[in-house]
């Protein structure tokens, strides 16, 4: 095995049913948790588990995650996770995902932005600071630097509901798991419309940690060429912005 292909991290996971929507689907959050435990198992690969990451008062927070699907999982089904660091630029990292299914057709693939951060302190730290070395892997790509999400200024927002972080929200850092913040954009949608579009990705920008007891106001746009554009807001604090990439089916005669 060369080098290089010992930087590539591949991990098998099933759909369960509690994995899973009212559709039977593979829940959006789901698939931002398998990526998440890929990624984990990956750097611990390289001698850095979380437990010793916790012990050195060292997380990783996320900043964006651009994720696009060519279509949703269904329940049975066995997914093939490959994640890689794509290295870093300055003090932010971007790891990449593809996601396959048992038959080796591609399902979804992903870029994200992450930075190292002292947990006590919430401070972004150098990458000098991490105690090992996570060279890049530089036979694929995703593609660059995903941007931050943007809500067109021209659109109006509406509060589609309030939301209250308490335990089963929280990750080991007592902040809201990454994929939690997925699960309020999917509630902001109604039953219908997820009945009635077609779901192809994601983008959603991190832009502030909520922690137990906060309370998050989550607003959403009406349907636009590029979905529905969600933030969660609360206390004069933004503290996620994102869109859910959805279209109307293609009807053919």
């Amino acid at each position: 095995m060369d080098k290089q292909s010992q930087l590539l991290w591949t991990e098998e996971f099933r759909i369960h049913a509690s994995d899973t929507d009212f559709r039977s689907k593979g829940r959006l959050s789901f698939l931002l948790d398998i990526m998440q435990r890929a990624a984990d198992s990956a750097v611990s690969s390289l001698g850095l588990s979380n437990e010793g990451m916790l012990k050195a008062g060292m997380g990783w927070m996320v900043i964006t995650m651009d994720l696009n699907l060519q279509r949703e999982p269904l329940q049975g089904e066995q997914l093939r996770v490959h994640t890689w660091s794509k290295g870093n630029k300055g003090a932010l990292w971007q790891r990449d995902y593809r996601i396959f299914d048992s038959q080796s057709a591609e399902l979804a693939s992903a870029r994200s932005i992450w930075a190292l951060v002292d947990i006590a302190k919430r401070k972004i730290l150098r990458p000098s600071a991490l105690p090992i070395t996570v060279e890049p892997y530089l036979d694929d790509s995703v593609g660059d630097h995903p941007d931050k999400v943007v809500i067109p200024p021209e659109l109006t927002l509406q509060e589609a509901y309030r939301y209250q972080v308490r335990y089963s929200g929280l990750d080991n850092n007592r902040h809201l798991n990454n994929a939690r913040y997925v699960d309020l954009c999917c509630d902001a949608l109604t039953l219908e419309e997820w009945e009635a579009l077609e779901f192809t990705g994601l983008h959603i920008t991190y832009a502030q940690e909520a922690q137990y007891g906060d309370e998050i106001t989550i607003l959403r746009s009406p349907l636009t060429e590029a979905g529905v554009y969600v933030r969660g807001e609360g206390g004069g604090r933004v503290y996620f912005e994102a869109c859910l990439k959805l279209k109307r089916p293609v009807t053919i005669g």
